[in-house]
């Protein structure tokens, strides 16, 4: 078994990775949770099919309550609120219970603000179920809902008990969703880590990389981890964080949350704003042709879909990234180094 920790004081906990981990998840719950007697599983319609009865059967030292949301980014809303603490509260969960988020990023991310404000705050599982989730939204403790204008504009820092990965899962994800959770795989590697870049671009195929799937998870989790470590509030370091997704967000927002994926708008993001930045002579030249080798080898997207690009320019300056009309933006110096670079949303019209 992998395991990392993510070193926060009294907000640490512990990473678990292993194939068959779904197995142990009473044994894990237990040891970092002594009091709780009662879980409250959130997952999503397409997750339920496969994982909620295994993992109600690997409980059964607890009572189990659960709530099965529809899948998409559109159920990370407002509105999805209520129907849940309705059912929290029937369910008389106290503050030494937990909630699980079983599922992608939008169960993680909702699953995540509902147990930071319900009863003040009540103890949090991650059981991440897409690559996505396994590499980036599950660590890190940043909880969201959208708002019809932007992503993740209504949320709070809170961060899990304890985080279980079982690589396993992914095998039953489509490939649109492997894809999905490559885009922020690749992005380890564009910002912190060229030697990710070379592992990756060396695989024959994607067989090969998902044989090798639970080593590029952890290395992304240590990456994050490290990163959240020292920036835990996203106010410096952990910016480069989010490399690709000022363009990404907006993309994903303009298209109603619809026609692409995080993983896929981010892809295109990353893509676009390298193309400006060495355009302008801020990023080593050839950089963008290494970013398009290793998006294209695994197939995610790197042409701007067709849309207004006043809408964009909208929704980019909502992003939580300006700062007193200073947007803060990632770019690269080279693939595996890269900076925070302070500019406007001038920036963009060269999209």
């Amino acid at each position: 078994m992998k395991k990392l920790k993510v070193d926060l004081g009294i907000n640490s906990y512990p990473i678990y990775i292993e194939d068959g981990l779904l197995e142990k998840v009473d044994t894990l719950i237990e040891k970092h949770l002594p009091k709780t007697k009662k879980v409250f599983i959130i997952t999503d319609t397409n997750v339920e099919k496969y994982y909620l009865e295994i993992i109600k059967k690997n409980l059964s030292n607890f009572t189990v309550e659960y709530m099965v949301i529809e899948a998409g980014e559109k159920s990370k809303s407002i509105a999805m609120l209520e129907p849940i603490f309705t059912k929290l509260v029937a369910a008389k969960l106290t503050r030494t219970d937990a909630i699980i988020a079983l599922g992608g990023g939008v169960v993680g991310d909702l699953a995540g603000f509902i147990a930071s404000i319900y009863l003040r705050g009540i103890n949090f599982v991650q059981i991440p179920t897409s690559l996505l989730a396994q590499v980036d939204s599950s660590v890190g403790g940043k909880v969201a809902v959208d708002l019809i204008e932007g992503k993740n504009l209504v949320g709070s820092f809170y961060h899990p008990k304890l985080v279980i990965i079982d690589p396993k899962v992914l095998q039953t994800l489509p490939q649109k969703f492997i894809a999905d959770g490559l885009g922020e795989v690749t992005k380890y590697a564009f910002i912190k880590d060229a030697e990710l870049y070379e592992y990756m671009i060396k695989f024959e195929n994607m067989q090969e990389l998902i044989e090798n799937i639970a080593d590029i998870i952890y290395i992304c989790c240590d990456i994050k981890k490290t990163i959240v470590e020292q920036d835990e509030k996203d106010t410096a370091e952990r910016m480069v964080l989010n490399f690709g997704h000022t363009l990404g967000h907006a993309i994903e927002t303009v298209c109603g949350y619809e026609n692409y994926t995080h993983g896929e708008a981010v892809a295109i993001g990353m893509y676009e704003i390298t193309k400006i930045s060495e355009k302008m002579g801020l990023t080593k030249a050839g950089t963008l042709d290494k970013i398009k080798k290793l998006l294209d080898k695994y197939n995610l997207d790197t042409q701007l879909p067709d849309m207004q690009r006043d809408e964009l320019f909208k929704v980019i300056e909502l992003d939580k990234k300006n700062l007193s009309q200073q947007l803060n933006l990632i770019l690269l110096k080279e693939v595996g180094e890269c900076y925070i670079h302070q500019t406007s949303i001038d920036f963009f019209k060269e999209v």
